[in-house]
């Protein structure tokens, strides 16, 4: 399986997603990393030229509802049908609200490496 993993906006700290994208090579993932300060956009085209099986957002900034609903928007537009993910600096209360937009999952604050791991496995 192919993740791409991306941090659109402004948001400069991706300490947690490379992380996590070392964490999930170690579990055999194949995964690709688009670096800071994205378009979303910019993700859809790297994932589609990486061939990804599925979309993971980290977001820190506090856009993650706006972010989420221009990536649903993006998808549609290109009549794209790929699994996301969100996660990041996420209220718990967020959750629900993100999945209804059309993620897969959302991974609020504090949630462990080993949960988002076994959420890929899953897959």
């Amino acid at each position: 399986m192919k993740i791409l993993l991306g941090k659109p906006g402004l948001d400069g700290h991706d300490v947690g997603v490379k992380v996590l994208a070392h964490a999930l090579v170690d579990e055999g993932f194949d995964v690709v990393y688009t670096g800071l300060r994205k378009t979303i956009e910019q993700i859809v085209d790297i994932a589609i030229n990486v061939k990804a099986d599925v979309i993971g957002l980290s977001i820190l900034s506090g856009t993650h509802i706006v972010l989420c609903q221009q990536l649903k928007d993006e998808l549609n537009k290109r009549d794209m049908t790929i699994p996301w993910i969100v996660g990041g600096n996420i209220p718990d209360e967020d959750v629900e609200n993100i999945k209804a937009i059309g993620a897969d999952a959302a991974f609020p604050t504090g949630t462990s490496i080993e949960s988002v791991i076994n959420y890929f496995k899953k897959l």
